[in-house]
């Protein structure tokens, strides 16, 4: 049985990865499992501690893949309309797999701060401040898996 539960856990350590840049996957929330079924299967030692901070770090990560491009927006300068654009784009992309996750945020930003009257511009720097948000988040993402399977790497090797 212990050697299924790592077995599953590699599986979902590597969905994870994957999901960290695909969207239809949850990256974070599957390597975090994948951590959880390599405690439970024997080979390594987490403690509870350890393992409460990364099941909160997993949450914090999912609700700021949502945030950051929004915040990328109104860091580059975009307005109100800007972030609602950026975030709108955002959901809507959500169902035009990777492209529309990449841009959908970009012209969601854009849109909405030519309709709010900014200059060409202004729009795209808030664009670009989107698709640069949307990227952080991808490397956070990335770097959290990576660091949850360098964990249980650590202790199994």
């Amino acid at each position: 049985m212990e050697t299924v539960l790592l077995v599953l856990s590699i599986m979902c350590f590597i969905i994870g990865l994957v999901g960290c840049v695909v969207p239809a996957l949850p990256g974070v929330p599957f390597a975090y499992a994948g951590l959880l079924l390599a405690h439970l299967s024997g080979y390594v030692c987490f403690s509870l501690t350890f393992l409460i901070g990364w099941g909160a770090a997993a949450v914090v990560l999912m609700v700021l893949d949502y945030v950051v491009p929004a915040w990328g927006t109104r860091k580059f300068g975009g307005t109100r309309w800007g972030v609602w654009g950026s975030t709108l784009g955002l959901i809507v992309g959500l169902f035009f797999s990777w492209p529309g996750i990449v841009l959908g945020p970009f012209i969601g930003a854009f849109a909405f701060e030519l309709l709010q009257g900014a200059g060409s511009e202004q729009a795209f720097r808030a664009a670009f401040g989107s698709l640069i948000g949307l990227l952080l988040g991808t490397v956070l993402k990335l770097v959290c898996c990576g660091a949850m399977l360098f964990s249980c790497l650590k202790q199994l090797l």
